[in-house]
C-alpha cells in the first residue's frame, strides 16, 4: 500500500463543484470511481481544497492509498482511462511520509480571465468573464496593490467554518493584458476565503470603470467602507497552483 500523490487538471463547466455530492457530477467523485475501478477500497481522496460549480483547474493536487504492482506513469493513464474527457491526471508521484496536500500547502494561485467587449465572442464565453465598459488597467493594478499584504477580508468573502478567522496574506494580484481585449488577472495567497477571488476580482473591475474609489477599497479593509454587492461568475475562475 501506497501514498499516491495526483495533480488534476479540469474543465469546471458541468461539475457541480469539486467535493463529492450523493447525486450530482463532480470532480471529486469522478475520480473515486475511477480508482473503484481499479481496485481501490479507501473511502475518500485527500485534496488540496475544492473548487466551486463552474470553475476550473489547471493544476489541483490529490492523494489516496492504493495497492498498485505498476509503475506511477501506467497508474495516470489507467486512471485517464476511467475519467471523462474534461477530467485528467497529468502527473502521478509517491507522495512523501505524511503528506497533506491541503495543511502543507504554502500558497495557492489563482487566474481570473476576462475580455473586453460590447458584445459576445461565443469562443470565449466559455472561460471568460465578458466586460464592457472598458477598463482602465493602470487603475486595476493599483487597486490591486492595495490589497496585498495582510489584512482583514471580510468584505471579501466567508469562512469555510461559521466563525472563522477571515485575515488573510495576498503575496501577488496584478492585471496582465494578453491581447487586445483579453486581459487575465492573477493572484496567490496564503489561503482564501469562499468566493473571495471572485468578488476581488468583481471589485477591482468595478475599479477599472471608475464605479469604486481606491479608499473605498482600503477602507474596506479595515472594516470600513460601502463596497457594491456582487462577484464575478465561476466561469473565468481557474485554480492555476498549489505551491508546497
Amino acid at each position: 500500500m501506497a501514498l499516491y500523490q495526483i495533480k488534476i487538471s479540469y474543465d469546471g463547466t458541468d461539475f457541480y463543484g469539486y467535493q463529492r455530492q450523493l447525486i450530482k457530477r463532480t470532480v471529486q467523485g469522478e475520480i473515486e470511481n475511477a480508482l473503484g475501478e481499479l481496485g481501490w477500497m479507501g473511502e475518500t481522496i485527500t485534496s488540496s481544497g475544492r473548487t466551486d460549480t463552474g470553475v476550473h483547474a489547471d493544476e489541483q493536487v490529490a492523494v489516496f492509498e492504493l495497492m498498485w504492482p505498476h509503475t506511477d506513469e501506467d497508474l495516470g493513464r489507467a486512471l485517464n482511462y476511467y475519467l471523462p474527457s474534461d477530467l485528467s491526471v497529468i502527473s502521478v508521484k509517491i507522495a512523501k511520509d505524511g503528506f497533506h496536500p491541503r495543511y502543507d500547502a504554502k500558497s495557492r494561485k489563482y487566474r481570473y480571465q476576462i475580455y473586453v467587449n460590447p458584445s459576445t465572442e461565443p469562443l470565449a464565453e466559455r472561460y471568460h468573464w465578458r466586460v464592457w465598459p472598458e477598463v482602465d488597467l493602470e487603475l486595476m493594478n493599483q487597486a490591486a496593490g492595495k490589497i496585498c499584504g495582510t489584512h482583514n477580508f471580510s468584505a471579501f468573502g466567508n469562512p469555510y467554518k461559521k466563525g472563522g478567522r477571515t485575515q488573510r496574506t495576498i503575496e501577488k494580484a496584478e492585471w496582465s493584458r494578453i491581447r487586445e481585449n483579453r486581459i487575465y488577472f492573477q493572484i496567490r495567497a496564503n489561503s482564501f476565503l469562499y468566493h473571495m477571488v471572485r468578488r476581488i476580482t468583481f471589485i477591482l473591475v468595478c475599479a477599472g470603470q471608475h464605479k469604486v474609489k481606491l479608499d473605498t477599497i482600503i477602507d474596506s479593509l479595515e472594516g470600513v467602507g460601502n463596497l457594491p454587492s456582487g462577484i464575478a461568475p465561476a466561469k473565468g475562475l481557474f485554480l492555476e497552483e498549489i505551491i508546497y
